[in-house]
């Protein structure tokens, strides 16, 4: 049996989180057994489903709450177990912690893939630049301690790799399950009659409610959009640090009734389902699952064009629009977008296959490189 320690889940339902679930259900349990580590002490996400599989989960204090504490858990944790891993396959955001990667090393591990999922810091500020500066010093030494390079896209590997070893990084491709988020008429008229949108022009949104996401952005095309499409909704699916100013900025523009703030929800096949278009102005992406899990539900979508579009790019029904232009140009897209129609089923399939987006072709090639 091969031996994964997985790093690079949170307690939060996000991306990267949902493209290490769906490749972990469709590879061989007779073949590869995947534990976790994470840096939280509360419940990771999927750690339920995870544990009644057999799998083990770890928890170390978070490194910001008692730096000293955490790496005497974390170096007891590897000291201990450390030879019962083949393999280390650290997913993350930047290079700012590599202490897993470190002790990997350390104790043997004789594979340690380092795997990119974003393309800049999450930070702002003075502790983002502060986080910038030491992602630098790290990624220079990365090939120290990795023996191999994965990025979810072309902009995430140049983010975290130097040019020195660019030319070996492999690009894994945040593949998905259809059946997960495809079209359900069902589930659609379930969600749209719950929340009351039965007559309503929806436009969803799904993503940790952050600076990055660009919500507050959203909030502005909304206002300018229900002049034009006075039954138009915005639904925000997720949380994060930003929802305060999102809930104090929809009341300054008097869109209480026109905002449906959803929190984090698991249903995702209900949630696209709902919707009747999906905006995504991010300002940065290492390669969106939101955007992939959109287009496996048919849906249309105008989105920014900081989201690696040649990469991302999988249905015709997708507009990517650049954030320099106004208010004024995404709100006349919205409204040439207003009876814009869903992709059926057997044309996305198609077009994921023909992409490399279907996870279970997909799960096989990543298999193959994690046993090799």
């Amino acid at each position: 049996m091969y031996r994964v320690l997985v790093f690079g889940m949170t307690d939060n339902y996000g991306g990267v989180e949902r493209v290490i679930m769906n490749y972990y259900h469709q590879f061989d349990n007779k073949k590869i057994h995947f534990d976790f580590i994470c840096n939280t002490q509360n419940k990771m996400a999927y750690e339920n489903e995870l544990i009644k599989n057999g799998s083990k989960v770890v928890h170390t204090i978070p490194k910001i709450k008692n730096p000293m504490r955490y790496f005497k858990q974390l170096n007891s944790f590897f000291k201990i177990n450390g030879t019962n891993y083949d393999c280390l396959w650290f997913n993350v955001n930047n290079l700012v912690n590599i202490d897993c990667l470190k002790l990997a090393k350390k104790y043997n591990f004789s594979k340690i893939i380092v795997h990119s999922h974003n393309s800049r810091i999450m930070e702002e500020g003075l502790k983002g630049i502060i986080k910038k500066q030491i992602h630098y010093y790290n990624r220079e030494k990365i090939n120290k301690y990795a023996t191999h390079y994965w990025a979810c896209s072309n902009i995430a590997a140049d983010w975290l790799f130097p040019k020195k070893v660019r030319s070996e990084v492999t690009i894994i491709k945040n593949a998905i399950d259809l059946d997960n988020t495809a079209f359900s008429s069902q589930k659609r008229n379930f969600i749209r009659k719950k929340y009351n949108l039965e007559d309503s022009f929806v436009i969803g949104n799904v993503g940790r409610l952050h600076f990055q996401k660009n919500q507050l952005y959203m909030l502005d095309i909304l206002k300018n959009v229900i002049n034009i499409i006075p039954n138009a909704k915005l639904v925000l699916v997720g949380d994060g640090p930003d929802r305060e100013k999102i809930i104090k900025r929809l009341k300054q523009l008097k869109l209480e009734n026109n905002v449906i703030l959803a929190g984090i929800q698991q249903d995702m096949k209900a949630w696209y389902s709902a919707f009747d278009l999906f905006l995504f102005p991010s300002v940065f992406e290492g390669l969106s699952v939101a955007l992939l899990e959109a287009q496996a539900n048919g849906l249309p979508i105008i989105s920014s064009d900081q989201v690696s579009p040649k990469e991302i790019k999988i249905n015709p029904n997708i507009k990517f629009i650049s954030l320099n232009k106004d208010i004024k140009y995404w709100t006349g897209e919205v409204k040439k977008f207003e009876f814009q129609k869903r992709i059926n089923y057997l044309d996305v399939k198609k077009n994921f296959k023909e992409h490399g987006y279907e996870i279970k072709s997909a799960a096989r090639r990543v298999e193959q490189k994690l046993l090799n």
